[in-house]
């Protein structure tokens, strides 16, 4: 899935660092390949958003993946893939994208299509070093990303009003990270950050178009309930 003029994924992975120091100089490298100044697809464009997702068995050190394509428009499950491979980095907060991106890159690769958005159950810039799942993916992918977290990290924000669509910025002192958004009147919100080739303005639009009966978008909801039978399986 390479895009030209992009990280290779084939040399990354060959390379993929087995400890914190490493994968904090990887995080420091490809930092800057991460794009801020594309917009990103328009909400209910014509053509694929894909959800991905892990879930880990500790006790094998397995990792399972899966990848769910969805209509952009109509949010009908248009595809699917798994993968499941071992657990090849150590439980680091901030560092989480070591431990799932190899298997979440296969489980991508087994699409009969090469997405048009790809939404993160994680992170992208409301990230410590600014580099969470969704823009380490996006680099390495060339894809448009985004990432829709279920909590803040160790951001700050104020709550945002209590109907669905409501937004408020989510700080890092003064700079903003990333939104707190309502997805449903009266539920906790999500926290949209942009990964790669996104703007936020637009991540915020794709998660509420998304998330159209449920707090969550319906890309993470069937990501996170497919990797989760195929671990069952594994």
């Amino acid at each position: 899935m390479d895009t030209p003029g992009m990280i290779s994924c084939d040399d990354e992975l060959r390379r993929w660092p087995t400890d914190e120091a490493q994968a904090r100089a990887v995080q420091d490298r490809l930092r800057p390949h991460v794009r801020l100044d594309e917009a990103g697809p328009e909400p209910g464009f014509e053509g694929t958003v894909v959800g991905v997702d892990v879930a880990y068995d500790d006790e094998r050190d397995v990792v399972a993946a899966a990848a769910v394509a969805l209509d952009a428009r109509t949010r009908a499950v248009v595809d699917r893939a798994t993968a499941v491979g071992q657990v090849s980095f150590p439980y680091v907060p901030g560092l989480l994208a070591f431990r799932e991106i190899p298997t979440v890159l296969d489980a991508l690769g087994r699409l009969a299509r090469t997405p048009d958005l790809v939404v993160c159950d994680g992170y992208g810039l409301a990230h410590p070093r600014r580099f969470g799942l969704a823009s380490h993916l996006g680099v390495l992918t060339g894809l448009p990303t985004i990432g829709v977290a279920k909590n803040p990290f160790t951001f700050r924000y104020a709550p945002p009003g209590p109907e669905r669509g409501a937004t408020s910025p989510l700080l890092d002192g003064t700079e903003e990270v990333g939104r707190a958004l309502r997805t449903q009147t009266g539920v906790k919100p999500v926290f949209v950050s942009v990964g790669h080739r996104t703007g936020l303005d637009r991540a915020c639009a794709h998660t509420l178009h998304l998330a159209a009966e449920y707090r969550l978008p319906e890309t993470t909801r069937a990501a996170d309930a497919l990797c989760r039978r195929a671990l069952a399986d594994a």
